[in-house]
């Protein structure tokens, strides 16, 4: 079971909006376009949108990609406003209101940016600021399934509810990550041991992600800040490196934009436990590392790894700076 659109409680904001849900079958060109929101759904939404010639805003209240590594975030959002995109942050919308009929019309937002009132107009106002989990009117009261008061999902082990007949799959796990390929695993994997007498449980450790923003970001694993705070900072060392990925070269795009980073324990013989990668085709340079990780592999296990060149890949192979060094991670060549 998934989730719906979240709307904030100010004026206009279900009679005058749209979701990403609503986008892809808009009639017309939505025009200059207004996205609240700092979700991994508001920043693509951002990038393609600019990607096909359109004036984009981000409206965003506080941090970008709550959730994520936030030196990775941060990147994404300094690529994005060097591509155009126009951030307005800290900001929150206060009212919405249409003040002009058509395709696409006009909107007037109203809103508060640093600590001041703003007024824009916009042709279309997208918003990304979250999902409701679907699980109300369901009646799961009415049998006893728990359901979290704060966010209304539903707590598992192993997707069985607190019913011990009654599983659940999805975005509405609590504390689970809400991601179709989870989702799939684990009803895949649920049905099995229903029906098949396996044994085998949905591992939701180590599972890998990507944002498909204008400059991708693939993830595996613990952020830097979930890593300090499990590990101690003192027994985290972080190696990185930016690069610039041979098909930018030519059309000088994004020189050293490009940027790998491993987070790895020291007590644990350099275990790698986050794997973060920002360029071209992230999904696809991502997936590999996922398996490795869930292998246990460590940082001398990289560097004992011959890279594939020229690939971009082919960086995490050949990461010799860390970060508490200080020293500059610019590169020069392929």
């Amino acid at each position: 079971m998934g989730e719906r659109p979240r709307y904030p409680d100010i004026p206009g904001a279900r009679e005058y909006t749209i979701t990403s849900d609503d986008l892809f079958f808009l009639p017309h060109c939505p025009g200059r376009t207004l996205i609240v929101g700092a979700s991994y759904v508001a920043l693509e939404c951002a990038g393609f949108l600019k990607g096909i010639g359109l004036d984009v805003t981000v409206m965003v209240r506080s941090i970008l990609l709550r959730g994520f590594d936030q030196d990775m975030a941060e990147r994404i959002g300094e690529y994005m406003g060097s591509e155009g995109i126009k951030f307005l942050r800290p900001c929150v919308p206060t009212s919405i209101e249409q003040i002009e009929e058509g395709s696409p019309g006009k909107l007037r937002v109203t809103a508060i940016h640093n600590g001041e009132t703003i007024v824009e107009e916009y042709n279309t106002v997208l918003l990304a600021i979250g999902r409701v989990p679907c699980t109300k009117g369901m009646g799961l009261e009415k049998v006893g399934v728990k359901v979290n008061p704060r966010n209304g999902k539903v707590p598992v082990i192993n997707e069985q509810t607190n019913i011990p007949h009654i599983y659940a799959v999805g975005d509405i796990l609590d504390g689970l990550p809400e991601l179709t390929p989870v989702a799939i695993q684990a009803g895949i994997l649920l049905a099995r041991r229903l029906y098949d007498n396996s044994t085998i449980q949905c591992d939701y450790t180590n599972v890998p992600t990507t944002v498909f923003t204008p400059i991708e970001y693939g993830c595996v694993g613990l952020s830097e800040e979930s890593a300090f705070s499990k590990y101690g900072e003192e027994n985290i060392e972080v190696f990185h490196s930016n690069f610039t990925p041979l098909e930018w070269t030519v059309p000088k795009r994004g020189q050293n934009a490009g940027y790998v980073k491993i987070v790895c324990v020291l007590s644990e013989n350099n275990k790698i436990v986050g794997f973060h990668y920002l360029g071209p085709n992230a999904g696809e340079v991502t997936q590999a590392f996922a398996t490795a990780m869930k292998l246990g592999a460590t940082k001398a296990d990289l560097d004992a790894t011959i890279g594939i060149h020229p690939t971009c890949a082919e960086v995490a192979t050949t990461l010799t700076i860390t970060k508490r060094s200080g020293a500059s991670t610019k590169q020069k060549g392929c």
